[in-house]
This record gives C-alpha cells, structure tokens and sequence, in this order.
C-alpha cells in the first residue's frame, strides 16, 4: 500500500501562468494542475513541448474554474467544477474567465507533461 499528499508533492513543474505538482505511486503519476487566467496550452506550453498541440492523453477531473479544449477536427467543449473528462491526444485548451482553473489528472501520461523537449 501507498499514500501520499499532494501537499508535498513529488515534483513541482512551473510554466506560464500555471504549474503541476505531481505524487508518483506504483503504476501511477496523479498530477494537480493549476492554470491561471490568460493561460492558453498553445502559447504556454507548446514552447516546452515542441509540438504543435498537446500529445498527452489526459483523465482530468475539474475542481475550479472552467476550461474549454478544442480538438484536432474543431470540436470543442467546456470543463467546469464537479466535470471528469477524457482528453485524447491532439487538443488545445485555455482558461476561460478570471478564475484559475484547477485540475486533477489521472491518467497516468503527465510525467513528461509540460517538460522541455529532449535536444
């Protein structure tokens, strides 16, 4: 058996206008994501990634704020608090409003989320 807080996390990311703070157990990477107002993947974390939308598939649940995520193909939708989505790869996303928006993901993928790319 395992537990852990994220009140000490294992690993701290900080990005523009947002950061991950990550617990690693066996078979699994939790993460807690905070993203500030103004926060866009595209302009805050593509830099880092290299990619031009973000490639990690995420099981997200949302506590606060609201997010809207945009697809490959165009289709969107809105995450707001008490919604649990799955996000294939290939989408874009960003804050909406003034409120930062506050994520837990447990897919398992986010070890490399928001790391620079490998030179």
């Amino acid at each position: 058996m395992e537990v852990k807080t994220l009140d000490k996390p294992d690993e701290r990311r900080d990005f523009p206008r947002g950061h991950l703070e990550t617990v690693q157990l066996t078979g699994l990477v939790f993460g807690r994501a905070t993203f500030e107002p103004g926060w866009r993947w595209s302009e805050s974390v593509k830099p880092l990634a290299g990619t031009e939308v973000c490639e990690f598939h995420h099981n997200l649940y949302c506590v606060q704020g609201r997010m809207r995520i945009r697809m490959r193909d165009g289709s969107e939708q809105e995450i707001g608090p008490g919604d649990i989505a799955v996000v294939p790869p290939g989408h874009d996303a960003w804050v909406l409003g003034d409120e930062a928006c506050v994520m837990y993901d447990f897919s398992g993928s986010i070890d490399d989320y928001a790391k620079a790319e490998a030179t």
